[in-house]
């Protein structure tokens, strides 16, 4: 099993020492244009591998896509971060170019790979993608939503005084700051709704929290988050690596699923060695669909300033 991660900063080198640290990959290729940046980040990630007790080999290369030939799953976090007061729409600019050229460069080395996109504003550059590449529609898969349940499933927890392992819950919807869609009334402690628990008030706090969670880390550190996006990351490559069939939710390209077309967004997934097997339909009340196409048409007008030509 061979994955590639594109981009070798904070994300993608969290991206790559999870994927090492969990030790089902043969190898890790960590890919940068900065020479000498992925090399180094990977030699310091093999110096950990004794200490923490993984064989995965972690190789750094500058700029050179020959030797991400044949790699199983591909993830690309490349593009510039956030900043304080950054959109991830006014991102779009700059990472679109980016995006376009790196997933050309892997799919002529690993025609048979599947993509992961981190690179923001996340749900329209996995639509670029598929407007821009061959790859069959399973096969190319946004990260989002495993980010933001994470994050939703923090804030349950914290508003619980819970462990967090007591807790269940999903992020469906754009992976944007108004288009996330937490789902409150879905959510469980060890099976019971945590409406049993929580005021509505509290829940709808939990939800805006939510929402507001990678700009509220933006706002803190000044820069993108890096931990969690790369757990994320390291969970969805490990459920297609091990065909575990999870349940993630991906933005993924809907064609009528949730009365959507033709746009990649945020929806449970079923995740095994095809990449997306399956799309799972749940039942959303009234005002989580409301919620859920007010997110589709963010996300439709941000696909907008795309330059597909």
């Amino acid at each position: 099993m061979k994955v590639t991660v594109v981009g070798a900063g904070a994300v993608g080198a969290s991206c790559a020492e999870y994927i090492a640290i969990k030790d089902f990959a043969s190898e890790v290729v960590l890919l940068d244009i900065k020479e000498g940046f992925a090399e180094g980040k990977a030699m310091d990630l093999m110096q950990t591998a004794s200490l923490n007790g993984f064989d995965t080999k972690i190789t750094g290369i500058t700029n050179d896509y020959s030797k991400t030939a044949n790699s199983d799953i591909c993830v690309i976090t490349s593009g510039i971060p956030r900043k304080p007061g950054m959109t991830r729409e006014e991102l779009i600019g700059i990472n679109a170019g980016i995006v376009k050229s790196v997933s050309a460069s892997l799919i002529e080395h690993s025609p048979e790979t599947i993509i992961i996109v981190v690179s923001n504003p996340m749900d329209t550059m996995t639509y670029l993608v598929h407007k821009t590449t061959s790859l069959p529609k399973n096969r190319i898969i946004g990260m989002g939503g495993a980010l933001d349940s994470a994050r939703f499933k923090y804030r349950l927890a914290e508003a619980l005084e819970a462990p967090i392992s007591d807790v269940d819950g999903m992020v469906i919807g754009g992976h944007s700051d108004t288009g996330m869609v937490p789902l409150t009334a879905h959510a469980t402690r060890n099976s019971v709704k945590a409406s049993e628990f929580l005021s509505q008030e509290r829940l709808d706090q939990v939800k805006e929290d939510t929402k507001v969670g990678g700009a509220t880390l933006t706002k803190l550190l000044g820069t993108s988050a890096w931990y969690a996006p790369g757990a994320a990351v390291s969970g969805l490559v490990q459920a297609i690596a091990c065909d575990q069939k999870k349940m993630y939710p991906c933005s993924v390209l809907l064609e009528g699923e949730y009365g959507l077309n033709d746009l990649c967004i945020g929806v449970p997934v079923i995740l095994g060695r095809n990449g997306v097997e399956s799309i799972v339909t749940i039942k959303l009340s009234d005002a989580e669909k409301e919620h859920m196409q007010q997110s589709a048409d963010g996300v439709k007008k941000t696909n907008g300033l795309l330059e597909l030509s």
